[in-house]
């Protein structure tokens, strides 16, 4: 049987995506379910799962090309299977600037580990793990005389721009590729300028999308421009997509966490049992409100309303790069406990940067959760195609009044962005009072 493997779609806004590494060979026996490559979209790596068992016949796109999504990249079958048909592709490795002639760098930084710096590290490219510190090694000769030097494009442009050789350069990204950081990291510190008026500079590379408030200071100039990446290059073109087409209306409710709060430190003190978070109880309230209110579980589908039966929750994860959204599945038919497991293991993933295809699309409902971050509310902006999502704030301690005394008490604030063309005003507020009933009886997210 012949099993096409296909550049994956993981959202509306993806167009293409990039092969990253492959993890299997040509000739390596495969069955469904393993992973064989990894691939790069706007938002994340994500690793691609064998759907037939076989021989992986044929790569057709190797690494570093990007193509289309949809595109034939490899070809799964038996040995005896005739792929003929199947055995060429147009697909070529995409065009990146040309390398830059480096200048050697300073025989010290050949010998010496090269520390990244005591301060917050730059975000990488991919999201891939990467050591702290990057060891600058001599390449081996032959390597060198090859000239055979595996280094992302914006790499090359800031080692040409520093004065870096790569060929010193042990990389750290897949396959021992060359990425920004480890030229970053070998890069000498420049001597500062004795005089250092407040002027623009140029536009700098997109250190992968930081945020604003991770940028190191520096005092010594008025502004600088930093290049979108491609994570946030996303964001900023589908947010419009959302926000502008899709009228939205909101609905808050506050939400007393006196017992949901006890209930959680009570199954966190029990030994052998997984840690319970708010997010996880948040979840498991969410996807049983949602069965019930499963006009809140929709969609807009051209002319007609898409109503979802199952709750396939999307958890926004903050990465520097930006945000993602994951998906967890069937959250209403998991008990809180595999919820904490898989949400927690979702989340390391995603920022790991080994999230598998199936976890990036699908999503029927999302939960953004600021809590951790003592925003107190907010509101958030609907992930198209779906309908609705929900913002939660942090559950913090106040003043409250029951039966004429006042206490302290437990509080957190939520608020449903809903699409006004799927669902009005009073099917949002009924979706939030069952949440929050959950939520105040909590017993009842254990049975």
């Amino acid at each position: 049987m012949i099993t096409k493997v296909l550049m994956p779609k993981l959202s509306d806004a993806m167009e293409t995506g990039k092969v990253i590494k492959w993890l299997r060979k040509e000739g390596d026996p495969v069955k469904g379910g393993d992973i064989i490559a990894e691939i790069e979209t706007d938002k994340a790596n994500v690793e691609i799962e064998a759907f037939g068992s076989g021989v992986l016949r044929k790569i057709l796109v190797g690494e570093g090309a990007e193509v289309p999504v949809g595109d034939l990249i490899g070809v799964i079958a038996d040995p005896a299977d005739d792929i003929g048909g199947l055995a060429t592709s147009p697909a070529k490795p995409a065009a990146g600037p040309a390398p830059v002639a480096a200048k050697p760098a300073a025989p010290a930084a050949r010998s010496a580990p090269v520390s990244s710096g005591a301060g917050p590290l730059p975000a990488m490219e991919s999201y891939q793990s990467v050591p702290a510190t990057t060891q600058v090694v001599p390449m081996a000769p032959a390597a060198a005389a090859a000239g055979r030097v595996k280094a992302s494009p914006l790499a090359r442009k800031i080692a040409g721009q520093a004065g870096v050789d790569l060929r010193l350069i042990q990389g750290s990204g897949p396959g021992g590729r060359i990425i920004r950081r480890d030229v970053e990291a070998a890069r000498a510190p420049a001597a500062a300028p004795a005089v250092a008026p407040p002027a623009a500079v140029p536009a700098r590379p997109a250190e992968a999308g930081r945020a604003p408030f991770v940028i190191p200071p520096r005092p010594e100039i008025e502004f600088e421009d930093i290049a979108m990446s491609p994570m946030r290059a996303a964001i900023a073109k589908r947010t419009p997509m959302s926000k502008a087409p899709v009228p939205h209306f909101y609905v808050t409710s506050e939400v007393d966490m006196d017992a949901a709060w006890v209930l959680r430190e009570q199954l966190n003190s029990l030994a052998g049992q997984p840690k319970i978070s708010v997010t996880d109880m948040v979840i498991k309230a969410t996807a049983l409100a949602l069965l019930k209110n499963p006009g809140v579980n929709a969609q807009l589908s051209g002319q007609a309303i898409r109503v979802h039966h199952r709750a396939h929750l999307g958890i926004a994860v903050a990465l520097d790069q930006g945000l993602i959204t994951p998906v967890l599945r069937d959250c209403d038919a998991k008990p809180l406990a595999r919820i904490a497991v898989e949400s927690r293991d979702l989340a390391e993933r995603a920022r790991g940067g080994k999230l598998r295809a199936l976890e990036m699309s699908g999503a029927t409902f999302s939960i953004s959760n600021l809590g951790m971050y003592d925003v107190e509310e907010f509101s958030a902006i609907i992930n198209p195609p779906e309908g609705a999502i929900l913002a939660v704030g942090s559950v913090l301690q106040k003043p409250v009044v029951e039966d004429g005394q006042i206490r302290v008490g437990r509080r957190m604030k939520m608020t449903i962005s809903c699409d006004h063309r799927v669902m009005d005003g009073a099917m949002g507020a009924r979706f939030l009072q069952d949440v929050k009933r959950l939520l105040e009886e909590p017993l009842r997210l254990l049975v």
